[in-house]
C-alpha cells in the first residue's frame, strides 16, 4: 500500500485500487494523482487483495488496475461486495466482468459483434465457412488468453481447438467471434466517458491499432502492448456509445467512468466489441485535461456519498 499524499484532518480519502504487480499504478493512472492532490484529496494506492487494507476507512474506493482478477474472478467479485463506496459499484463489477453481458446488450438492440459461447466440456465444431475468428475467455483482462485464427487453415483449426481445450480444462467459458477486418485498417475506437453533475459525459477518444497477429500459444504476461493514438469520435460512434450506455443495468449515474470499444462492422457502421466498466485503461495521457476531468469526476462522486465515520 502506497500513500502518495499525506492525509490531514478533513481531507477526503480515496483509495486507488490496483494489483500486486502494479504497486505504484501504471503510468497513465499516475497522471490522476496530482489533480487529486490539487483538489485537496488524499490518495492511497492499494492492491485489491491486500488483507491489511481497511477499505471502509475511505471516502471512495476507485477501481483502476486490478488486472490479475481474471483467474480469480469469484474472489474478486466477493471482495467488491464487501467494499463500501466502491466505484464502479460491486453489482456493476459482477455484471461487467463476465463478457456474456454482450448477449444482454444485443437483446437490447445494441449493435454488437456476433458472439458464440463454449462452456467447459462442450464440443465445438469450427464453422464450415472458415474465415478469421477470435477466441478468448468470457472472463479476461488485457487481451490475455486471446488468439486470432484463420479457420480455413487446417493448422489454425487445430490450434483453435487446442485453445478451447485449454480454456475448458481450466473451467473457463470461451467466446468465439468473427474477426472484423476493419480493425487492421481503421483500428478500434475507445470512447471514454467520465462522471459529471448530470451523469456520464463524453471526455475523449483514442484509436487502438490491431493487437492480434495470430493464435494464442500460452501465457504471455499480464497484458499485451497496445498501439494508441488520439482520435476524434464521429457522430455515428457517439450515437452507438449512447445506446450502449443507455442499456447498462441500474443506469449510468452510479458510474465513475465507462469505456465503449467500437469497430466498424462489415457495412462500416460501428459495432460494440466491449463495454469496459470495471478496470479499463482510460488513456488519460492522450487528451488534454483528461486527468483533471477524472479528478473532477471523483469530486462529483465524493459529494454524493456519505463520509465514513
Amino acid at each position: 500500500m502506497t500513500d502518495h499524499h499525506q492525509s490531514t484532518r478533513g481531507e477526503p480519502r480515496v483509495a486507488i485500487v490496483t494489483c500486486a504487480d502494479l504497486p505504484d499504478l501504471e503510468p497513465d493512472d499516475r497522471l490522476l494523482l496530482a489533480p487529486l492532490a490539487a483538489r485537496g484529496i488524499a490518495a492511497t494506492v492499494a492492491a485489491w487483495d491486500d488483507p491489511a487494507v481497511d477499505w471502509a476507512a475511505y471516502d471512495l474506493v476507485v477501481l483502476r488496475s486490478p488486472w490479475d482478477y481474471a483467474l480469480r474472478r469469484d474472489e474478486f467479485v466477493a471482495w467488491a461486495d464487501t467494499v463500501p463506496r466502491l466505484v464502479n459499484p460491486a453489482d456493476v463489477v459482477r455484471w461487467n466482468t463476465d463478457k456474456r453481458y454482450l448477449d444482454e446488450l444485443s437483446a437490447a438492440q445494441v449493435p454488437t459483434v456476433p458472439t458464440g459461447w463454449v462452456a467447459p466440456g462442450q464440443p465445438w465444431t469450427p464453422p464450415a465457412t472458415g474465415g478469421e475468428h477470435v477466441i478468448k475467455p468470457a472472463v479476461s483482462a488485457g487481451s490475455q488468453d486471446t488468439g486470432r485464427y484463420d479457420l480455413a487453415d487446417p493448422e489454425h483449426r487445430e490450434l483453435a481447438l487446442a485453445h478451447l481445450r485449454r480454456l475448458s480444462d481450466a473451467g473457463r467459458v470461451a467466446m468465439v467471434q468473427p474477426y472484423l477486418s476493419a480493425v487492421d485498417t481503421a483500428g478500434e475506437t475507445a470512447l471514454l466517458f467520465l462522471a459529471g453533475p448530470d451523469g456520464l459525459a463524453f471526455s475523449h477518444a483514442i484509436r487502438k491499432g490491431p493487437m492480434l497477429t495470430g493464435p494464442d500459444l500460452g501465457p504471455d504476461g499480464l497484458y499485451k502492448a497496445e498501439e494508441i493514438t488520439p482520435r476524434t469520435a464521429t457522430p455515428a460512434q457517439l450515437a452507438v456509445a449512447e445506446r450502449v450506455l443507455a442499456a447498462v443495468p441500474g443506469g449510468t449515474r452510479r458510474l465513475l467512468y465507462a469505456r465503449v470499444d467500437l469497430i466498424p462492422g462489415p457495412d462500416g457502421t460501428p459495432v460494440l466489441v466491449e463495454l469496459e466498466l470495471t478496470e479499463p485503461s482510460l488513456f488519460l495521457g492522450y487528451a488534454d485535461g483528461a486527468p483533471e476531468r477524472l479528478a473532477d469526476a471523483v469530486v462529483t462522486h465524493l459529494a454524493r456519498l456519505p463520509r465514513p465515520r
